[in-house]
């Protein structure tokens, strides 16, 4: 065990299992059970749950927090409200690159909860605080509560009836819906959300709790997954993994995520290079390739046009579900879904079709 790195309140009942492990954003967690191909697979056809405790979660509560956040952020609260999530951005000021992506989830007229990527964590505490002092009100808090609670995920076709026996409250939340319930005695909240492309359920349950919920779930037969099927899985369904399709450099309009910017709700950090950006036009969009063979097209690698570099692999790997390559790269706008490109793989030339994601409809 590395001590240099963080580890989930489910460490010791990964181990039990035989997971393999890899650093994760600053964290050593669980990449693969029995393999990526069956659990991916699992995952497409029955049900898995994966340990996402790496995840950060910042409990923001106050009468000022939505104004604060409705600046800070880049989608617009008021067009959900409590018991809903929200994915969105928090934009880079100066240049609007995408510092993270993450969701609300809104438990509490006054009280949310904002979920970054593992790595990012720090930095959202800082910009949400700054935002507070600049748009909240006296009294307003954010505070890093990720120690507390770990998150599973419960993904795929069969997660709510298998999960049902076990927490009938958590299986029944609705899609993009928050729900806090009480499972043996313990405070937890469910809500509608995942990054597989299937249906599911993420569950907050407090540290001293999580093993149990653990336990319980896979007695259901739901099958323990890492977090190598959950990026195959996020690459099938065309998710932007932070790190890759988001990040320094990369604005939400590079990504084709405009839908998560709210043009209309008023200022927000980052709007005016971004809006500079968007008057101007892109110099290039995330696009989807898919290859015939098995070899899969890897991260950056060149993508060429009848000789020319037109863009760059942002991500790739072998689709389970399809049987070929499949890959998410950042191309010249002029390339439109239906162009054969050429991927050039540790120089071997790999012929791409591009398309537009997702490359698995669900």
């Amino acid at each position: 065990m590395d001590e240099t790195l963080r580890h989930s309140p489910l460490d010791a009942a990964h181990r039990a299992l035989g997971a393999r492990f890899a650093p994760f954003g600053g964290w050593e967690m669980p990449i693969q059970y029995a393999g990526v191909l069956e659990e991916h697979r699992a995952c497409r056809t029955s049900a898995v749950v994966f340990d996402v405790s790496h995840l950060g979660t910042l409990r923001c509560a106050g009468g000022g927090v939505i104004a604060a956040l409705q600046w800070a952020l880049t989608n617009d609260l008021h067009r959900i409200a409590p018991g809903r999530a929200q994915y969105t951005h928090l934009l880079d000021e100066h240049d609007a690159h995408v510092v993270d992506d993450l969701i609300v989830w809104w438990l509490a007229p006054s009280e949310l909860l904002v979920m970054p990527n593992a790595s990012n964590t720090g930095p959202l505490v800082d910009a949400i605080r700054d935002a507070c002092t600049r748009f909240g009100a006296p009294g307003d808090t954010v505070d890093d509560v990720t120690d507390g609670r770990a998150v599973l995920a419960i993904q795929g076709p069969q997660a709510r009836s298998r999960l049902a026996p076990v927490a009938p409250e958590a299986a029944a939340v609705e899609r993009f819906h928050v729900l806090p319930f009480s499972w043996r005695g313990a405070e937890c909240i469910a809500a509608g959300t995942g990054y597989t492309g299937e249906d599911g359920v993420e569950i907050s349950v407090p540290v001293d709790r999580a093993p149990e919920l653990w336990s319980a779930v896979l007695e259901t037969g739901v099958v323990p997954a890492g977090l190598g099927a959950r990026d195959t899985l996020r690459l099938e369904a065309g998710l932007p993994l932070h790190g890759h399709e988001l990040g320094p450099g990369i604005t939400p309009l590079q990504a084709k995520l405009g839908w998560v910017v709210r043009f209309d709700k008023g200022d927000f950090r980052g709007r005016a290079p971004l809006e500079a950006e968007r008057d101007r036009g892109v110099a290039r969009l995330l696009r989807g390739m898919t290859t015939t063979g098995r070899q899969p097209p890897r991260e950056g690698a060149v993508v060429s046009l009848a000789g020319a570099p037109v863009g760059t692999v942002t991500s790739g790997n072998f689709s389970p579900m399809l049987g070929h390559g499949i890959a998410l790269g950042f191309l010249d706008p002029a390339i439109a879904p239906g162009t054969e490109v050429e991927i050039d793989v540790r120089g071997r030339s790999l012929p791409a079709t591009v398309v537009e994601p997702p490359f698995v409809r669900r």
